[in-house]
């Protein structure tokens, strides 16, 4: 079975143009920080008994709404490109994949997005507006597939349709919250957009700047800019 240069073993499914690039991608010094994985996992820790806290509420708004899995699971690509399965609680009907040939794609370049997406449940535009669906991911971040800040992860589908300067984004861990997070999210439509914010993170990378965008978010939060 191929193995890629970081050690890992691709998923099944993995692109062969994916499982090809890691080889070449440097891996940039944040994801080899020590105190950046020390602030991970005390804040997946403590992100984690909120979400415990949080859970039951949740949970039964999904199952009054639409019943069906409290979960959603998808396979996106983290450091080095290494497939992960992300975790986020369910915003969208049980079969949404299966259906978004049927949304029109308002976005630009390699990203889906539409503002009124009739998949969202009504419980799940809550979610998305306060970003209550995003905090399963405390558990990608304490194992380690992810960071409390990093650049957007993306779909297998994304990296298929990859240019040399689009795995750049791998160098860094996926993050929970980032640049694309405080600056736009899902007004950013524009694919090279989340690119370049996805660069610049990298340039600008620092733990006080991790700080800065962490506090940034919580802002962004609390004023329900969420994703549509």
């Amino acid at each position: 079975m191929f193995t890629t240069s970081n050690g890992s073993t691709p998923l099944p499914g993995d692109p062969p143009q994916l499982q090809s690039s890691s080889r070449l991608i440097v891996q940039h010094r944040s994801a080899t920080c020590k105190i950046k994985r020390l602030i991970d996992i005390l804040g997946a820790v403590v992100g984690l008994f909120l979400t415990a806290i949080l859970a039951i509420p949740i949970v039964i708004a999904i199952q009054i709404d639409d019943p069906g899995p409290i979960f959603y699971r998808q396979l996106r690509c983290g450091l080095r490109g290494k497939s992960f399965r992300i975790l986020k609680f369910r915003s969208m009907v049980v079969d949404a994949d299966r259906r978004q040939h049927l949304v029109q794609n308002q976005a630009k370049g390699h990203i889906f997005k539409n503002t009124n997406d009739p998949r969202i449940t009504r419980v799940g535009r809550f979610l998305r507006r306060t970003s209550l669906d995003e905090l399963p991911q405390f558990w990608n971040v304490l194992n380690g597939e992810m960071s409390l800040v990093g650049t957007r992860p993306p779909t297998l589908n994304e990296v298929q349709h990859y240019k040399s300067h689009h795995w750049q984004r791998l160098r860094t861990k996926p993050g929970m919250t980032g640049e694309w997070q405080v600056h736009g999210r899902s007004s950013v439509i524009d694919f090279e957009d989340i690119v370049s914010m996805d660069l610049a993170y990298q340039r600008k990378w620092s733990l006080l700047y991790d700080f800065q965008l962490i506090l940034k978010t919580i802002a962004v939060v609390l004023k329900k800019q969420g994703a549509h």
